[in-house]
């Protein structure tokens, strides 16, 4: 926004600016250059002339304005990059998570190669007892211990992945938490914008509506009671509340020349009178 080439308010300041112009009109009773209103003029005739102003009132404060309107832009920039930079740590958070694959084959592996040590060592100690012995006896029960000690290995390396995950996750919640407080805490750009929103609204008022209230309570032919038609102010727009003469010829206007109707002779030579004897 180029404030010299538009000084007008956007449209989510106008509320602001209403905001503001009725807190100076409540607050009025406050300033002694303004205990008249009420008496000609009233707060609601006010702040119609303040609004129908328009930028008259508000370009006293445009440096103040478009220094806060660049801030709360820059502010609101910082915003959106802050957020975009979230959502990849949050998206980078969550890669490991997609490593359930190994969870499932961590948890999956013990039970399963439990399961064969299991048979494993229960047929082969079943065959060692049978008379004649099978030559395969000793195979299987090889196998059985061997799927005993992978189980072994399974459940250790399971323990030691839910370590790491657990540790890795308090991290995890740790940053955002941090990452949580830093947002919550005002900080260097939060503050600047609420000093230059503060500036505009003081200057706003003290530059543009008090004195505009102040002249208007000062002029008398601002009154839109006033028979007399209202010179323009020299600080102020023409707002149009004159009343139209009706003056009258008792009251000093000057009379109006009424144009004379005769009506025409209507006699004819047939029925004139003596004088008039046709020929």
């Amino acid at each position: 926004m180029h404030m010299n080439s538009a000084p007008h308010l956007l449209s989510e300041d106008r509320p602001e600016f209403e905001r503001i112009l009725d807190e100076a009109l409540r607050t009025a009773h406050e300033r002694p250059e303004l205990s008249g209103i009420g008496e000609r003029l009233n707060a609601v005739q006010l702040r119609t002339m303040v609004l129908s102003a328009g930028t008259f009132v508000t370009d006293r404060a445009a440096a103040e304005y478009e220094h806060y309107v660049t801030t709360r832009e820059e502010l609101r920039a910082h915003a959106a990059a802050g957020a975009h930079e979230s959502a990849l740590i949050s998206g980078g958070a969550l890669e490991p998570a997609g490593a359930g694959a190994g969870a499932v084959v961590a948890v999956l592996a013990p039970v399963l190669a439990g399961t064969a040590a299991v048979i494993f060592l229960l047929v082969g100690y079943i065959l060692k007892m049978l008379k004649p012995q099978p030559a395969f006896a000793d195979t299987m029960l090889t196998a059985g211990w061997f799927f005993g000690a992978l189980t072994a290995a399974a459940i250790l390396a399971a323990a030691v992945g839910l370590l790491i995950t657990a540790v890795r996750n308090g991290a995890t919640q740790v940053v955002a938490i941090d990452e949580a407080d830093e947002a919550d805490a005002p900080d260097e750009r939060t503050q600047e914008l609420a000093r230059a929103r503060e500036a505009w609204r003081h200057a706003l008022l003290e530059r543009g509506i008090y004195p505009f209230l102040r002249d208007a309570l000062a002029d008398p032919s601002v009154d839109p009671g006033a028979p007399a038609p209202r010179r323009p102010m020299g600080r102020m727009p023409t707002l149009g509340y004159d009343r139209p003469g009706f003056d009258s010829p008792d009251q000093g206007g000057s009379p109006a020349n009424h144009p004379s109707f005769t009506s025409p002779d209507f006699t004819s030579p047939d029925f004139g009178g003596p004088e008039h004897q046709p020929d």
